[in-house]
């Protein structure tokens, strides 16, 4: 049987702000970035990983450790504001036209998500497989009742509808992009609506506790906890579930 085309895609900036360095830092002795690439060739699926940074020193880096980083992204893609997006439909672009190579999907894996397992990405890819879906990504449960503060800090409901209980039980289930731990993309829908959560997405529900997006310097340390005491939680966690 013919195998997929399915690329395992890496974003990498180097110009984090809010922890320097971050993709490279070190994250329990290696470095961040690392984590991730050895779970994407470690998924018997995928095709070929790739790293995608602007970053010459985060290149060599994911080189070795098993990466290929066909090319650099331009600077004006590596902005704060650059749409993730837009630097894949441009990595897409360039490697049809420099190497001829056309993923039928695409897998993008962010860094910033070290609590991420194997099965989360596995029940992606099954999700894909099974489901007349375009787009597949992670998410996990939240509050249903969200807010916005304005310019006066006045609280407002931004739901759409509010019940009249207060009771979280009555509301329906509220869930966020995780990081996102998984997206998984088909490349043609993709090309054509330029955006990764297309018309056809569907959902994962990931753990909450493991649903880490590292941003700032105290979800990092708070990381490095959860991960260190990772199989004692989940022990903990299946314990007390009814």
């Amino acid at each position: 049987m013919k195998r997929e085309k399915i690329l395992a895609i890496i974003p990498a900036r180097g110009g984090s702000k809010r922890i320097p360095g971050k993709n490279i830092k070190s994250f329990l002795g290696k470095p961040l970035i690392s984590h991730t690439i050895r779970q994407a060739l470690s998924c018997p699926f995928v095709d070929r990983v790739m790293v995608d940074t602007d970053s010459s020193r985060i290149a060599k880096i994911a080189r070795r450790f098993g990466a290929e980083v066909p090319f650099l992204r331009s600077l004006k893609l590596a902005e704060d504001a650059s749409p993730v997006a837009d630097s894949i439909f441009v990595f897409l672009l360039r490697l049809e036209k420099q190497y001829g190579y056309v993923p039928k999907y695409f897998m993008v894996l962010q860094t910033t998500s070290p609590l991420r397992e194997m099965e989360d990405i596995n029940r992606s890819w099954e999700m894909m497989r099974k489901n007349n879906a375009t787009t597949v990504l992670t998410v996990c449960s939240t509050h249903p009742r969200l807010y916005h503060l304005d310019e006066r800090n006045n609280l407002i409901l931004a739901n759409k509808k509010e019940k009249k209980s207060t009771n979280m039980q009555a509301w329906p289930a509220a869930y966020m992009l995780n990081g996102c731990f998984v997206y998984i993309v088909k490349t043609a829908a993709f090309k054509k609506e330029r955006k990764i959560i297309t018309q056809k997405t569907k959902a994962v529900v990931c753990d909450k506790w493991r649903s880490v997006d590292l941003d700032t310097m105290e979800d990092w340390v708070v990381a490095e906890i959860l991960y260190k005491n990772k199989e004692r939680i989940e022990k903990n966690i299946k314990k007390y579930e009814v």
